[in-house]
């Protein structure tokens, strides 16, 4: 489930692709602009958790995870990735990730969950969420860029900062609250056998991407291994950016935890775009 607090701003809770989560206020009229704005996606969004996880193509393999050590590290069906961030560092690790070139396009290729660029990129969004801010973690959400070549609607550029980015600073938000700064990265689990490719048409897409839905960050706290999710990850050009972070849908201007668990909670479920 997830966690709320609820705030003088909160709305009731709307359909997402899971149901709890924890709050933090946002400005009304901000709220309203994110509705208008979940308002163009959502239909898109339904029916490709319904029916678009068939449509994936190539062979996709099973959950990868991320856990501390060197590049090529690998334990059982699983391969490591970031190294944590030390406990109680005023300044977490950022590592600097370069944005894909603005005028290139989509491509097929199945992003890596083990890749050098994808560890760096779990860093960098854990030094978000143990310092509450979403900035560092830029470089691992899904580029304006890309946004603007993917949405067939009519302003992609604004849905990205007045929804995509707001939301996400919001759920960065929310995890700081949940998690702290006393806390350590541990690894990162990502369900890749239950990514799908999301074809253009769905989603209001005009171009297509993979897609994952529930990847998780484990972490420990006080001794104490507790994990949270990822809501949304999509691929652009073979790597993997995560584009929801707390839930793919809310109705109102609050951040949300995405399945917060003692240990390392369940990975998934397939669906979404």
């Amino acid at each position: 489930m997830r966690l709320r607090v609820p705030t003088g701003h909160e709305q009731p809770a709307g359909p997402g692709r899971r149901a709890a989560g924890r709050a933090v206020g946002r400005a009304p009229a901000l709220a309203a602009t994110v509705m208008a704005a979940v308002t163009v996606l959502t239909a898109g969004c339904a029916d490709a958790a319904s029916g678009h996880a068939a449509a994936s193509a190539g062979a996709r393999p099973p959950a990868s995870t991320s856990t501390p050590g060197g590049p090529g590290t690998r334990g059982p069906s699983a391969s490591a990735t970031p190294g944590p961030t030390p406990t109680g560092d005023a300044s977490p690790r950022v590592i600097a990730v370069p944005l894909p070139p603005a005028n290139l396009h989509q491509t097929r290729t199945f992003p890596s969950a083990h890749a050098r660029v994808f560890r760096s990129q779990m860093t960098d969004l854990w030094a978000a969420v143990v310092t509450g801010r979403a900035r560092l973690a830029l470089q691992a959400f899904f580029p304006l860029s890309a946004y603007q070549q993917v949405k067939a609607i009519s302003n992609p550029a604004a849905d990205w900062h007045t929804r995509l980015w707001a939301d996400f600073r919001l759920d960065v938000g929310a995890a700081h609250r949940l998690v702290g700064r006393d806390a350590s990265l541990v690894r990162v689990i990502v369900p890749s056998a239950q990514a799908a490719w999301i074809g253009p048409g769905a989603c209001y897409n005009s171009v297509g991407y993979w897609h994952v839905g529930g990847a998780r960050l484990l972490y420990r706290k006080h001794g104490r291994l507790r994990s949270i999710g990822i809501a949304s990850l999509i691929s652009w050009r073979g790597r993997w950016y995560v584009v929801h972070f707390g839930a793919v849908l809310r109705n109102g201007g609050y951040g949300i935890v995405d399945q917060p668990a003692a240990g390392p909670g369940v990975p998934g479920p397939a669906g979404g775009c």
